[in-house]
């Protein structure tokens, strides 16, 4: 199901919120929440997803958590500094604990263990966004994937040497290199019109020469700048492989809605964190074994989604729950029978958002007390 054998590598993190309280849940640590702009306690995901000709699939995962030791180094470096503290009257940042590697070393790490694992898939490329950028980890992912193509994205601001003279890339691009109006595919199927230049320029940062893009889609008024390893490729087709991370979205989408990542794995510890992970990972595995979907993959037509395969699969286990009910000589006896074991296994909770049985409370005014508010 592996297609002929090659595919691209995507990696991103997923962050999602549990409980403000909880302690033991696996490398829990305070989080930004986007929704309200507070704080939660949540957990993070570096995963790695397969994007072949045939089918997506998520391939590794880790859990991220920074480490508590320099956070609160930096954290109280801050403080200081704001405070016009000296840098060297200030303590020294501490090493980091192998116990809590960067994300980028996450990344490399589930790299190598792909590699390792499936040694048949040729890697034609990997993708990452800008917080994969930086020099370390785009030459030891090529270097990891056998040579392939690395595409990221590099910050704006970001330095790059043209004719003798260092400017930023938003600059190079904006009064030097002028972009052109140009037709790309996106991800195999709807062709868009976008804004694009590149060229090939040393990036301060990474002391070598890459592939930079400015690219910009139809309608937006910003650019935003790819930075690829091999030079040999196409801006084209640099431009078209970079759309397929998007995939990546996708499946957190569905990870969370449909696969039980949002709701189940929630076991303490790391065993259990990673036992809950696996299982809603491998049940999107499952799907892509569904008699449907294989079909469907075999005659090369678009694969079904994660929820119309998931309800069809829940009306396929009623259908043949009534089918085998029916073979029972007294199906009516056999239905009541089942209805009490359904009562032991699935039983009605009290919920605590309703009032009924408890004192709303005394929600009118004292007439006693109408003078207090005079003066």
């Amino acid at each position: 199901m592996v297609g002929h054998l090659f595919g691209v590598l995507a990696f991103d993190e997923s962050d999602r919120a549990r409980s403000k309280s909880t302690k033991r849940i696996y490398k829990v640590y305070k989080q930004k929440h986007k929704g309200s702009g507070g704080y939660v306690n949540g957990q993070t995901i570096v995963l790695l997803l397969l994007v072949t000709s045939s089918i997506t699939v998520p391939v590794g995962f880790f859990f991220y958590m920074p480490d508590p030791a320099l956070k609160q180094w930096d954290k109280e470096d801050k403080r200081l500094k704001k405070s016009g503290i000296a840098k060297k009257d200030r303590p020294i940042k501490p090493e980091r604990d192998s116990a809590y590697p960067t994300k980028t070393e996450i990344a490399l790490g589930l790299l190598k263990e792909f590699k390792v694992a499936h040694s048949l898939i040729k890697i034609k490329g990997v993708l990452a966004d800008a917080l994969y950028g930086e020099k370390a980890f785009m030459d030891e992912a090529a270097k990891e994937s056998g040579g392939s193509q690395v595409i990221s994205q590099l910050r704006k601001n970001q330095k790059i040497e043209y004719r003798g003279r260092i400017r930023s890339v938003e600059s190079y691009f904006n009064s030097i290199n002028k972009g052109i109006d140009q037709i790309i595919r996106v991800r195999g199927g709807k062709e868009i019109k976008v804004t694009v230049s590149s060229a090939r320029l040393k990036v301060s940062s990474h002391s070598k020469k890459r592939f930079v893009i400015a690219l910009k889609y139809d309608g937006e008024n910003d650019y935003r700048y790819l930075v690829a390893t091999d030079l040999t490729w196409r801006t084209q087709d640099i431009i078209q492989a970079y759309t397929l991370r998007w995939l990546i979205e996708v499946f957190f989408e569905d990870w969370k809605l449909y696969e039980g990542w949002g709701r189940e794995a929630k076991q303490l510890d790391e065993e259990g964190s990673s036992r809950g992970l696996i299982l809603s990972l491998l049940f999107d595995h499952c799907l892509l074994l569904h008699p449907e979907q294989i079909a469907r993959i075999e005659s090369k037509l678009p694969a079904y989604t994660v929820g119309s395969l998931q309800r069809k699969s829940q009306v396929d286990v009623l259908l043949e729950f009534i089918t085998s009910l029916l073979e029972f000589p007294d199906p009516g006896d056999k239905l009541k029978e089942l209805g009490e074991l359904i009562k032991d296994v699935f039983q009605l909770m009290p919920s605590g958002k309703h009032m009924i049985g408890r004192d709303l409370g005394r929600l009118e005014p004292t007439p006693s007390l109408k003078y207090c508010s005079a003066g």
